[in-house]
């Protein structure tokens, strides 16, 4: 089993009333493969989820990781 911290970030924006989530983890499935994870939308919500098969925990890593680096470029910030 797969064991990850995670990723989550945020990005706030009171004069544009914006308030949203980005998270990022790495689980594995029901049948053991390795997943990244990634969750998004606006804070106090369920958000929408997307989910990739990798071939391997480093690959996954590499995935959360290329995610959360293009998020921190548009203003997320880690939290």
């Amino acid at each position: 089993m797969v064991q990850s911290a995670g990723i989550y970030l945020e990005r706030r924006d009171p004069h544009r009333n914006m308030a949203r989530f980005y998270a990022l983890e790495i689980r594995t499935d029901l049948f053991g493969c390795v997943v990244a994870v990634r969750r998004w939308g606006r804070i106090g919500s369920l958000g929408r989820q997307s989910s990739r098969v990798c071939s391997s925990v480093a690959a996954a890593r590499d995935e959360i990781e290329r995610r959360a680096h293009s998020k921190r470029l548009r203003r997320y910030r880690d939290r």
